[in-house]
């Protein structure tokens, strides 16, 4: 389904990001580490600032008190518009809103239970279905 989101907005001339929880915290915190930061390179503004952003199984990322809030700061800064332009996210995970309280902070459980559209998948694993 995000695939096809994504298809849509980049045939219209939206800019679409699409990472992985753990990639996209990872990429995150070695570019904020990195001393030599290319301002042509910088993963952080884009996160930010993408008309979407796809992030992809959260909660299979491992956590920490830094990967906790950078998610919370990407996810604040998308929701308050904190980037000074209208920005859309999907996040798509295994979690249940029950989970996502568990397994991250409060204020992380709260904005996502509180600014986003909460839809769920049923059905069988295509990845197990193309198998046969």
């Amino acid at each position: 389904m995000s695939n096809c989101i994504a298809q849509k907005l980049l045939q219209s001339g939206k800019t679409v990001l699409y990472q992985t929880a753990p990639v996209l915290l990872e990429s995150v915190i070695d570019y904020k580490m990195s001393k030599q930061k290319n301002q042509n390179d910088n993963i952080y503004q884009s996160v930010l600032n993408v008309d979407l952003l796809i992030i992809d199984d959260l909660g299979t990322e491992s956590l920490n008190s830094m990967k906790l809030s950078e998610l919370f700061t990407i996810l604040n800064t998308r929701i308050l518009n904190l980037n000074h332009k209208i920005t859309k996210t999907i996040i798509s995970t295994n979690l249940n809103i029950k989970d996502i309280f568990t397994h991250y902070e409060e204020r992380i459980g709260s904005r996502i239970a509180g600014y986003y559209d909460i839809y769920y998948f049923f059905g069988d694993d295509l990845r197990f279905k193309n198998k046969k």
